[in-house]
């Protein structure tokens, strides 16, 4: 939906988020167009009867600051949950990774979005959405008319036909569970801090 002009793309993390974005877009200064993307499937918390809040449009928020040189995850809606046990999973290696929740996709968190790329040498975008014209290319769109230029790889739902089954059974054949953002973290850092050869000297 993000070529839909002045509309306002979202997707919360859990029910609490959920829940103030859909109090937000019922204010009176949010009379555009305003999307909130969620999925099929059980929540993840128990207590989800939180005060209403107001979200500020385009603005994330930091679940986990890592750091500063290495890599951090971007992530939107509800498969940063499974972003959340990635990074658990890779403290426990003795790797600090950050991670991010932008909330929207459209408008995205500038202010965040440079912070990141200023402080970290590699992005793993992850989305439960299509890679193409996605949460991703959104990030990988601004930090190219922005002149931010490191290594981005993007996590979710290639171009082709997946078939029917559970979600796990879903994330996991493309490649954005919980394994395969901690292994795409792994790899993708294991690039950006390889060290540089020196030339052989004949």
């Amino acid at each position: 939906m993000r070529c839909i002009p002045n509309i306002v793309v979202s997707a919360p993390m859990n029910e609490q988020e959920l829940r103030n974005l859909m109090y937000t877009a019922q204010l009176p200064e949010n009379a555009g167009p305003f999307s909130i993307r969620y999925p099929r499937g059980e929540g993840v918390m128990p207590e989800w009867r939180t005060p209403l809040q107001r979200v500020a449009i385009g603005t994330g928020r930091v679940v986990r600051e890592g750091e500063a040189g290495g890599v951090a995850i971007l992530s939107i809606g509800h498969i940063g949950n499974y972003a959340v046990k990635a990074t658990e999973a890779l403290a426990a290696e003795g790797l600090s990774v950050g991670h991010y929740d932008l909330r929207f996709c459209k408008p995205l968190d500038e202010e965040m979005l440079l912070a990141v790329a200023r402080r970290y040498r590699a992005i793993v975008t992850v989305e439960d959405g299509c890679l193409q014209g996605g949460f991703g290319s959104a990030v990988l769109e601004f930090l190219a008319d922005h002149g931010q230029h490191l290594p981005v790889r993007r996590l979710g739902i290639p171009d082709r036909v997946v078939e029917h089954g559970t979600q796990d059974q879903l994330y996991k054949e493309c490649g954005f569970d919980v394994s395969g953002i901690a292994q795409a973290v792994r790899e993708l850092g294991a690039q950006v801090v390889a060290p540089v050869r020196e030339p052989q000297r004949r």
